[in-house]
């Protein structure tokens, strides 16, 4: 990806966007990353001193045509896009509220649509072929109580993907899609505890016996292959949704099921 400039979307975290910002460095990509928090991004700033970091919101139209505006006034047109920022929900679909609602596919189907719609007409401006990976879920292939929502979202991102992939082939974009299984991080013990009283046996069960492959899976993992979908290795992959997650999928029942 040595020839290669990527925008990453919420890529100032310590979870996934921090895993694949580092995976995209260390293969030689220049990247630009996007977050709303801008305490995150100083840090990933100087983790990353020769990234472009950029604030905003991208749930506001006019901030996302602000960045891109910027970055091609700055370094020129960009050749890939991580659609990664996401927020997570945990409430029965019934209990929902409109605006919880709203805030969610605001951001994990909208503004992952209007993030891709712009990345593609700075390609077709400027005569670039460029490549879209967008981050799904396990949770677009099967869910747990509390998550209709979530699931719903992340399936209509899977279908961005197909639909965007069919779209714009002609162009020469692919469109790709990642879908993280569990990948353990500090921050996840809030959220865990929403459900299990105790959130490191969770954790200990979760590897143990959801998965395939008995250990933890990276936030690298998921990066590496977000930048192999980026690189031309991946030129005949389109329009497919990769599960990074220790074989979770593919399980009927749980391994330790007797």
């Amino acid at each position: 990806l040595s020839n290669k400039t990527i925008l990453i979307t919420g890529g100032a975290g310590v979870g996934v966007g921090g895993g694949i910002c580092q995976a995209l460095t260390q293969s030689g990509a220049r990247i630009v990353i996007n977050d709303i928090d801008q305490n995150a991004l100083q840090k990933a700033q100087e983790t990353y001193p020769d990234a472009l970091t950029i604030s905003a919101n991208i749930k506001n139209p006019e901030e996302v045509e602000a960045m891109f505006s910027t970055i091609r006034s700055r370094i020129g047109p960009i050749q890939g896009l991580v659609n990664n920022a996401g927020v997570g929900l945990c409430k029965p679909a019934h209990k929902v509220q409109e605006d919880e609602f709203n805030h969610l596919f605001g951001v994990n189907v909208q503004a992952l649509w209007r993030m891709s719609k712009a990345f593609v007409n700075q390609c077709l401006e400027t005569s670039t072929i460029g490549h879209i990976v967008n981050i799904s879920s396990v949770h677009a292939h099967s869910t747990q109580a509390g998550y209709a929502i979530y699931c719903a979202a992340k399936n209509a991102v899977l279908g961005l993907t197909m639909g965007m992939a069919c779209d714009l082939g002609c162009y020469g974009i692919r469109v790709n899609a990642v879908g993280p299984g569990y990948v353990h991080a500090a921050q996840n013990y809030d959220l865990i505890k929403t459900w299990a009283d105790d959130p490191d046996q969770w954790v200990k069960n979760m590897t143990q016996n959801q998965q395939v492959i008995n250990r933890s899976i990276k936030a690298t993992d998921i990066g590496n292959t977000v930048a192999f979908l980026l690189s031309d290795l991946a030129c005949s992959i389109t329009g497919q949704n990769i599960f990074v997650d220790n074989g979770t999928t593919s399980l009927l029942f749980n391994r330790d099921f007797t």
